[in-house]
């Protein structure tokens, strides 16, 4: 992913936050020879993801990773099994806040606005991860609990349990991961190097269009202005 001194974040904090407001990515496992990646959605749960040396500051207490852990699990019949165990090393991308801006919008003061380069706008995050099969039942369970708990903590769900009733019957078709974070990247992209005059028409243009996360995006957009 190319970023531009102006797109990356202000700060870690920044990134951290959205991340943690930002729950379904792609996991992009590289595939066995001869055959393109795998690239699997999934809602997985970020632990304590964190740049190395840092102190964990807005995740769950719990990661165990040096800079962050995610847990999620898949069906045991995913294609992506061999590929993963052969190439643990992954990429985890999230990205959101995505809209379209026409090219007018952010044409040049001095340009006909019919001239101006349409673009999108985005925010996105990917996490570089070494990947850990989990197959022993307890262990899943344990997993399967920790989601549960941070996905629907008011349900009130039994949890899984081995051997027990409702969910432990199932254990057996799914398997467990644990991505040990190891790099991130993040990229916040809203023309923070426009001139002012073109980021106000944008952030009109945004504003008048009101269309699918366009509020998203301009706050984003208004928020990474230069001071």
């Amino acid at each position: 992913m190319l970023i531009h001194p102006w797109d990356a974040p202000r700060d870690d904090a920044e990134w951290q936050h959205w991340l943690a407001a930002h729950d379904f990515g792609q996991l992009a496992v590289n595939g066995l020879p001869g055959d393109p990646p795998h690239v699997q959605p999934m809602l997985p749960q970020v632990l304590n993801c964190v740049r190395a040396g840092e102190t964990p500051s807005v995740y769950d207490a719990a990661g165990r990773g040096p800079r962050g852990d995610v847990i999620a699990h898949l069906s045991r019949h995913n294609p992506l099994w061999p590929a993963l165990e052969s190439h643990p090393e992954v990429l985890l991308s999230v990205v959101d806040d995505y809209v379209f801006v026409p090219g007018p919008w952010q044409a040049p003061e001095d340009t006909p606005p019919e001239h101006g380069v349409p673009t999108s706008f985005y925010a996105a995050v990917q996490l570089r991860c070494s990947a850990a099969v989990v197959d022993d039942p307890h262990e899943k369970a344990e997993l399967l609990n920790r989601q549960s708990t941070h996905f629907q903590p008011d349900v009130g769900s039994p949890g899984a349990a081995v051997g027990a009733a409702p969910y432990g019957r199932l254990l057996s078709g799914i398997r467990g991961l644990r991505l040990e974070v190891t790099d991130v990247r993040a990229k916040f992209k809203y023309a923070s190097q426009k001139p002012e005059a073109v980021q106000d028409r944008i952030a009109a243009g945004l504003a008048e269009r009101s269309g699918p996360r366009d509020a998203e995006a301009r706050a984003h957009h208004l928020r990474r202005r230069p001071a």
